[in-house]
């Protein structure tokens, strides 16, 4: 060849080289931007003592008018001529179902008399996670606002006569409270009671709410009824806490989220959603408004990673919607001001529209409203099996990293991938292994594209000399130049194009993968080894040591994670296996971005992947070694082709780069 030409060879193999570096390069960025979804840069009861408690009256003068009074935001004038007392009880707690998973029960209610509210729930079947000493988890807990305040779940919080323009701060009364009921069935039922009085100790208002649990269920039933006690209509209206207190559920990030369901009209759940992060950065209640015009409200929730508290108010009999919760709103607190301290929490606050009570002893003199409480695990099967779940659309509080592309693609397929891995689970009961298996299964049904990405790229890595010339004979005609060489990929059965479709063709499918595993509710917990990996949803931990913060990063390191090592030097390997095209030894340039990829992928991975889960860790690492044994493969073939081609073995046709030879003809008859 002369030099002109080897100059082209070669600079068209760095052009080889640059797509594939580009092509690594979005590999990268497509992780980094996984893992930056995945948020790892985020870096006791007041007793009151028996007797009457003063109940001041006080008028609704909204700071913003346009604002729906009784809401948290309105500034309130205390009115000096009217009181209301109400009997407050002695402080105390009422217990329902049980913390012990051989009771039936799947979660232990801890109710305070203190606004009749729920203080704790804590499930019976999964603990907190703790390596040293895992306890019963607690999904709901009380949000302590001051020393002597605190928010508490479906806690009675103003009540309001509407007419009047008086409302009342009923959670800071102790209620009544009554031994649990039990029923034939297995079901407890605790009640509580308040009544309103006039200053004169004239009863105004009785208020009765009840809460229910059943063996072997993850719901809860509330009831609440105001009854009017007078001889006159009352015009009133309450609010009312909704979940409050779910933890972080992640070592990473925090997801937990405000998020209300709604039916559009063509029948369609859907839902708005409100995550801490806008939740803290919310001034007005229109900021923390969930809603969606036009559709019928049907439930709220506080999400996070791996549960939910799915709050259903029911319809009236004979209505299929409620149209009895006026307004919805997300809620964030915190307490000591401070951000990323473990106190912040998100909750949901309900207004209750307002209704007018007959004259006591009339028909229309009490209103019931009834609430079911759904508390557990963020599970499609286990939504896909109940009715009242699955047509209320539960499924929707489950959360994936869909990055950039688009929720209606994502979800279908994480939810395909998530029941593959539990078919698959049932046959070899070790998630671990199960995640390896479908990644060389995933590998396997895609390996024809790859395949076909990588022939693409190695035939445009040769006609990039013929390209190269195309290009200087046509420098100044670029209609005629791209014609050109669009006419000589066409007969060389080569298209640029193919080197990098296959590769967003697949990237939904990884990010539906990298999503299943990442938000999974069966991982949580899961072990993969007896002493190494024992929780794929937390990162391996072989070693744990004091926790130390690494300078400038700010990055708190509590163990020696294993897997992100095993994963960079897999890397590593992967990047010394690839071949090196003539123009990285030639040309300094090349050489350079070969050295830098060498340095970056190895060292960049374990770095940002370092506190992941487990799970995800071990997904990546199984996905890299299959693409390294997949690709010697590849690269096998293609070398064997070229081999024949060379040795004239195969036929030369427009798609191998020749002249298509002809066949010669058979004799008639042999000698």
């Amino acid at each position: 060849m002369t030099d002109d030409s080897n100059r082209a060879y070669r600079g068209n193999k760095m052009d080889f080289r640059t797509i594939l570096v580009l092509s690594l390069v979005c590999f990268c960025l497509f992780c980094g931007v996984l893992v930056f979804e995945s948020g790892f840069f985020k870096s006791c009861r007041t007793r009151s003592e028996a007797g009457c408690i003063l109940l001041q009256q006080a008028t609704v003068s909204p700071s913003n008018p346009a604002e729906a009074p009784g809401s948290r935001d309105e500034v309130l004038r205390v009115a000096d001529s009217t009181t209301f007392t109400a009997d407050n009880a002695p402080a105390g707690s009422v217990t329902l179902g049980s913390m012990d998973p051989k009771s039936g029960f799947k979660f232990q209610l801890d109710l305070s008399t203190q606004g009749a509210g729920i203080e704790r729930a804590t499930f019976s079947g999964f603990d907190d996670r703790d390596y040293k000493d895992p306890q019963p988890l607690e999904i709901l807990t009380p949000v302590h606002i001051s020393a002597d305040s605190q928010v508490l779940s479906l806690a009675n919080a103003s009540f309001v006569f509407v007419e009047q323009g008086l409302q009342l701060p009923l959670d800071k009364l102790h209620w009544k409270s009554y031994d649990v009921e039990k029923g034939y069935d297995g079901t407890q039922t605790a009640r509580f009671e308040a009544i309103v009085k006039t200053s004169e100790g004239e009863p105004v208002v009785k208020l009765t709410k009840t809460y229910t649990v059943a063996l072997d269920n993850y719901l809860l039933d509330c009831e609440l009824t105001v009854e009017n006690l007078t001889g006159d209509e009352q015009k009133v209206r309450l609010n009312l806490a909704g979940p409050v207190g779910l933890g972080r559920e992640d070592f990473r990030a925090d997801m937990r989220k405000a998020v209300a369901g709604f039916r559009d009209s063509q029948g369609n759940v859907t839902t708005a959603r409100l995550d801490l992060k806008k939740l803290s950065k919310a001034k007005t209640t229109e900021d923390r408004r969930l809603s969606k015009p036009g559709a019928n409200f049907l439930w709220a929730a506080a999400t996070n990673k791996y549960f939910a508290a799915i709050l259903v108010p029911l319809p009236d009999e004979g209505k299929d919607y409620c149209d009895w919760v006026a307004d919805k709103t997300g809620r964030f607190h915190n307490p000591d001001g401070y951000p990323d301290t473990g106190d912040e929490a998100v909750g949901v606050d309900l207004r209750i529209a307002s209704a007018r009570l007959a004259p006591a002893g009339q028909t229309d003199s009490a209103r019931t409203y009834k609430f079911q409480l759904y508390l557990g695990p963020k599970d499609k099967s286990l939504f896909d099996k109940n009715e009242m779940y699955r047509n209320l659309g539960f499924v929707q509080t489950i959360d994936f990293l869909v990055c950039c592309c688009p929720a209606g693609m994502i979800q279908p397929l994480a939810f395909g991938i998530l029941a593959v891995m539990k078919w698959m689970y049932g046959f070899i009961s070790n998630y671990g292994v199960v995640i390896i298996i479908l990644v060389f299964v995933v590998r396997l049904a895609l390996h024809p594209l790859s395949k076909k990405s990588q022939v693409s790229m190695s035939k445009m890595g040769k006609l990039a000399p013929m390209a190269e010339q195309i290009k200087k004979k046509y420098a100044n005609n670029k209609a005629e130049m791209n014609k050109q060489l669009m006419a000589l990929y066409r007969e060389q059965g080569a298209s640029p194009v193919m080197g990098m479709l296959p590769m967003f063709v697949q990237m939904p499918i990884w990010i539906a993968l990298y999503s299943a595993i990442y938000a999974s509710i069966e991982l949580r917990g899961a072990p993969f080894l007896p002493v190494w990996i024992t929780d794929l949803s937390a990162p391996d931990a072989l070693v744990r040591f004091a926790t130390i913060t690494v300078p400038l990063l700010g990055w708190k390191i509590d163990s020696f994670n294993l897997l992100p090592i095993l994963m960079g030097v897999v890397f590593y390997l992967q990047q010394k296996l690839m071949p090196r095209p003539e123009a990285a030894t030639t040309n300094p340039q090349v050489a350079q971005q070969q050295k830098m990829m060498m340095i970056m992928m190895p060292v960049m991975f374990p770095l940002i992947l370092y506190k992941a889960p487990s799970g995800l860790n071990l997904y990546i690492l199984a996905s890299t070694c299959a693409g390294v044994v997949e690709q010697y493969f590849i690269r096998k073939h293609i070398r064997e082709k070229d081999e024949a081609e060379a040795k004239g073995l195969v036929s030369a046709t427009s798609k191998t780069g020749g002249k298509v030879k002809k066949k010669k003809p058979k004799p008639f008859y042999k000698m």
